[in-house]
């Protein structure tokens, strides 16, 4: 029988894509999906997206956003 660490070297050594499918899987065990939060967060997306569209709101580039986080924490 393979121990915990066999079983991290051997996912270590699959491409990419394999290792996104395994590391998606073990994480669904641990925390399920939850259909009714999925379909809030969709809305809460579509409402931003229609948001930006219709320029009631205008996005910040994330290298902004990150950069007034430092300043705000760094005084």
């Amino acid at each position: 029988m393979s121990t915990t660490l066999d079983i991290i070297h051997e996912a270590e050594q699959l491409p990419v894509e394999q290792r996104t499918m395994v590391v998606d899987s073990i994480l669904r065990t641990l925390n399920r999906p939850d259909p009714d939060v999925d379909k809030k967060w969709a809305a809460v997306a579509k409402r931003r997206l229609d948001e930006m569209r219709s320029g009631k709101v205008t996005p910040v580039p994330g290298d902004e956003v990150f950069a007034r986080i430092r300043q705000r924490f760094s005084s």
